[in-house]
């Protein structure tokens, strides 16, 4: 049995057919868990040569043990995959899209180069079969030829259309390949083309040169483990040792090895720098699992993760932990020993944790709170640099207060989350060059632009919060958490203040089921979206019924109830409900809403200019220059 690693276009260079076996499971990656993952990890390295940092860490996308068959003299060379077959697939699917979208924007040449890693060319004895560098399992063959074959998306889409389900607003799904190659398609279209509110990465370049640094990444900087099993090897012993069910080292694991075997060779203690240093860690604090994202990770992956892009400003992705952090301490070497090094992680760690265990009473607890609410640990390096500054508790608030503002205001105008890595880590950047303050933070935040990353005026947040349907664009959890904070601020100083017994809910003041008790201004029953959707939009009823759907699940027309009240209260008449209300809620914004002799459109609106004004004070806009 030999092992090497070869880079992935290596992989595919040789006259060869990677033929997958009958008795193989067919193709079952998908999007979430596989392809995007993929995808960042060679738009990562994309991205090192593109920005100049070409000496960087080779990423490693996995192993493959393949089985040398004996071929007959004017057969294609071939070796049966016993292990690696949804991975070398995959690759084979990229390899298509990346060919045909250069082939698409006219770079005729990296088009061909790329067809050398496609398919097989030259003399061939079958070579309806043999000129496929991988041959997958019988039922996967014919998407698959059909994904190689296509010579563009467009061609592949018209192959196999989206195709409509009768009486659904559904589609047939496409075959799982074709839906593996258009996806790499787009995401290398976003990449290298842009959209209008994300430039593409380099673009004062050449697109060919940039299309050539995908090559060069995939020549140098993404490899794979080839594992070639001699004759006497055993292919399924081979297959079932590689996939054991054994407990994984964590990447701190790794990490703490690496540490400590560095402090002997050096000659400090390494039983010392433990006990003064690293002991916290193996706390089970530290090993329990905690989601991020799409992610389940060990909270300690979360926080090496998390420190390591803020010292590099750079994403680090947790899959590449290790390698990572060992190209950083051996090519910039920012530590004079490794007690220094071990002191700065320990530092790091308790203000990561402040807010990571969202400790009661502090700041950074509280605003750990919020960050779990809205989802949003893509900020973490930078409030981890933040906190590392030890700054006064009024100057940590400020800088809290921002970061939340710009949160907030963008959730509710339903603005994308997609590009926050890179913005928080620019900021993280920018502040421990320039200074952190709060000053400085605001900013840098009022300086963005563009859909991806502004922060929102008065005027957009004030639009979005009073017409906006917040209660199904934010989800229970946040509108819970604005409504609370919002009532709290506009909270009588002459009210009493009790204990709300209960978890709150969300209750709509006008229910969602309003028709049958709650009449239009001239007396007639309301339609409902199914009544009104045969009808003509002016029919009476028609527009008045529409106008009361899109305002009764806005902010004005939200309040919180504890759970066994919002039952109670649910759809009946407001004059029902206001007594309920009035009677068993504590809450001063309830006590106020109660008050009302009607409940209309009106008095919506107005409820909902009451409480944008405290969501001004409480999330702040950004600088606005002078006309």
């Amino acid at each position: 049995m030999l092992a090497n690693a070869v880079s992935v276009l290596d992989l595919f260079e040789k006259k060869m057919r990677l033929e997958v076996p009958l008795f193989q499971r067919q193709y079952v990656w998908n999007q979430v868990h596989q392809w995007a993952p993929l995808w960042d990890d060679i738009a990562r390295k994309v991205t090192d040569r593109l920005t100049g940092r070409k000496d960087g860490p080779v990423h490693f996308l996995g192993a493959m043990v393949l089985d040398q068959k004996q071929t007959p003299t004017t057969h294609v060379d071939k070796r049966q995959v016993i292990d690696g077959q949804q991975r070398l697939t995959t690759l084979q699917l990229f390899l298509a899209a990346l060919r045909d979208f250069c082939r698409e924007q006219q770079c005729e040449s990296l088009a061909q180069e790329l067809g050398r890693f496609t398919k097989n060319d030259g003399k061939m004895a079958d070579p309806a079969t043999e000129a496929y560098k991988v041959w997958p399992t019988q039922r996967d063959r014919d998407q698959f030829r059909d994904v190689m074959d296509a010579g563009s998306r467009r061609s592949l889409e018209q192959k196999h259309p989206l195709v409509k389900l009768p009486r659904k607003h559904k589609y047939e799904p496409r075959p799982r390949m074709v839906d593996a190659y258009l996806f790499f398609h787009s995401q290398l279209s976003e990449f290298y083309l842009g959209t209008a509110d994300e430039p593409a990465l380099a673009r004062e370049r050449p697109l060919e040169d940039r299309l050539d640094d995908t090559l060069q990444a995939l020549k140098a900087a993404l490899m794979v483990v080839e594992i070639d099993l001699g004759p006497g090897d055993d292919a399924q012993v081979i297959f079932e040792t590689l996939n054991a069910r054994g407990e994984p080292l964590l990447p701190a694991d790794l990490l703490r090895n690496y540490i400590f075997l560095r402090a002997a060779r050096l000659g400090e203690e390494p039983e010392a720098l433990y006990a003064t240093y690293w002991k916290p860690f193996d706390e089970p604090f530290w090993r329990d699992a905690v989601r991020q994202g799409r992610l389940v990770r060990p909270r300690s992956d979360l926080f090496m993760q998390h420190y390591l892009s803020s010292r590099q400003f750079n994403e680090v992705p947790v899959t590449h932990l290790f390698v990572e952090y060992k190209y950083w301490i051996e090519n910039t070497r920012p530590f004079a020993n490794v007690a220094s090094e071990l002191g700065a992680l320990a530092k790091a760690r308790e203000a990561y944790r402040k807010f990571a265990s969202s400790q009661a009473g502090t700041r950074l607890g509280a605003f750990g709170k919020f960050l779990d609410v809205f989802d949003v640990g893509t900020i973490h390096p930078l409030v981890l640099i933040i906190a590392e500054s030890d700054p006064d508790d009024a100057e940590l608030q400020l800088m809290l207060r921002w970061l939340e503002s710009y949160i907030v205001r963008r959730s509710v105008c339903g603005l994308p989350t997609k590009a926050y890595n890179r913005v928080f880590l620019t900021l993280a950047a920018g502040l421990t060059r320039a200074g952190i303050s709060g000053d400085n933070l605001r900013e840098r935040l009022s300086a963005l632009a563009g859909e991806s990353s502004v922060w929102p005026t008065d005027a957009a947040f004030g639009e979005a919060f009073k017409s906006q349907a917040g209660y199904t664009t934010l989800n229970h959890g946040r509108v819970v958490y604005m409504l609370m904070r919002t009532f709290e601020l506009l909270h009588s100083t002459k009210t009493e203040r009790s204990a709300v017994g209960g978890e709150l809910t969300v209750e709509h003041l006008m229910p969602q089921k309003w028709q049958d008790n709650w009449p239009l201004r001239d007396g007639t029953r309301g339609l409902t979206r199914m009544e009104r959707w045969p009808l003509d939009p002016a029919a009476p009823g028609c527009a008045e019924s529409a106008d009361r759907d899109q305002i009764l699940h806005t902010f004005g027309n939200l309040t919180l109830l504890t759970q066994a009240l919002n039952a109670s209260v649910s759809n009946g008449p407001w004059q029902t409900k206001r007594q309920e209300i009035a009677k068993y809620s504590i809450l001063p914004m309830n006590q106020m809403a109660a008050a009302a002799e009607a409940w209309d459109e009106g008095a919506i609106r107005a409820r909902a200019d009451h409480l944008f004004s405290a969501a001004l004070k409480l999330w702040p806009g950004p600088i606005v220059a002078p006309k």
